[in-house]
């Protein structure tokens, strides 16, 4: 039977309370596995209007509405209120989510802080905020994460090093290309291990091969709006022909405004024959020392600002 691996980020403090427990409710109604990936510091999500200045931000901005699915209070953390400490106020939301059967692992330490500074940043950086989410996740959880998922799936290679340092096995930290039209532009894309300065990491990649719902909303795509109303009957076109995918979705959307949209797409999904698993089932499926070794490159994809780590070659 083929799968839909659902990995869900999990970027906020308001995500973290509300649309995590309704995620829960979903996949459980739907009887369907996934692995909730957490930011485990400070919220600053408010920091992220410097991004103002990024290519293609204020077009994403608008089509995605950010105000309505993230909330003004959210939007203030770390400029206009202090910053929550989601690992801290929030220990009991994650471990229920652990309790109710679900894979957990880390997204982030600080969101808004990795997303926009790791690129750049050098080894003891890297480290140090590494460390931190890893600590954190030892003491809300009382074990070691087994996986990894990054922040706007950005990394840098000490990053990657860190992974194996972990111990970790899997993680989800990039992306499959995709054609304007969301189609993967590699069919053959799935996942992989990296090469690195001349070294093949042990940490299996399982790139995200579908667009995410922020990525097509308000797009105009093969001369039709994308809007709600059509959205799940466009990612189902993209899954009629049976392969194992892996789709991201976010606490803060699909738990929140656009859950109606998920529920379509689990039960869309299981029309088509699929199984909607965790990442730690679909590892179980691979032999890792058979996969593809891929460098680690850079690349645009349709319907989000900036560059990101994506599978190119």
């Amino acid at each position: 039977m083929p799968s839909i691996v659902l990995k869900i980020d999990v970027d906020t403090y308001r995500g973290t309370r509300e649309g995590v427990p309704n995620l829960v409710r979903m996949l459980k109604k739907h009887e369907s596995q996934a692995t909730f990936l957490f930011s485990l510091g400070p919220d600053h999500t408010g920091w992220a209007l410097r991004r103002a200045f990024r290519p293609g931000f204020f077009q994403k901005v608008s089509r995605t509405s950010v105000v309505e699915h993230y909330g003004i209070k959210t939007l203030m953390y770390g400029v206009m209120l202090p910053a929550p400490d989601i690992g801290k106020q929030c220990a009991a939301n994650m471990r229920a989510v652990q309790d109710a059967g679900f894979e957990c692992g880390i997204h982030t330490w600080d969101h808004v802080v990795w997303q926009d500074n790791v690129r750049q940043r050098g080894a003891e950086w890297t480290a140090k905020q590494m460390q931190q989410s890893f600590q954190r996740f030892q003491q809300i959880f009382g074990h070691a994460p087994a996986t990894h998922g990054a922040a706007g799936w950005q990394m840098n290679e000490h990053a990657f090093s860190q992974l194996d340092s972990f111990n970790m096995a899997y993680a989800s930290d990039g992306r499959a290309m995709l054609k304007d039209n969301g189609e993967l532009a590699d069919p053959g894309a799935g996942p992989y291990r990296l090469g690195i300065n001349g070294k093949t990491l042990a940490c299996v990649q399982m790139p995200t091969t579908l667009p995410t719902l922020d990525e097509l909303l308000g797009r105009t795509i093969d001369g039709t709006v994308i809007d709600t109303s059509n959205i799940a009957a466009m990612l189902l076109k993209l899954t009629a022909i049976q392969k194992n995918h892996v789709f991201t979705l976010h606490a803060e959307l699909e738990g929140q405004k656009l859950a109606p949209i998920f529920e379509e797409l689990l039960t869309g999904w299981r029309k088509q024959g699929y199984a909607c698993i965790s990442m730690a089932d679909y590892y179980q499926t691979l032999k890792a020392d058979e996969l593809p070794v891929r460098p680690f490159s850079w690349a645009e994809l349709p319907g989000r600002s900036g560059e990101l780590m994506a599978l190119t070659a």
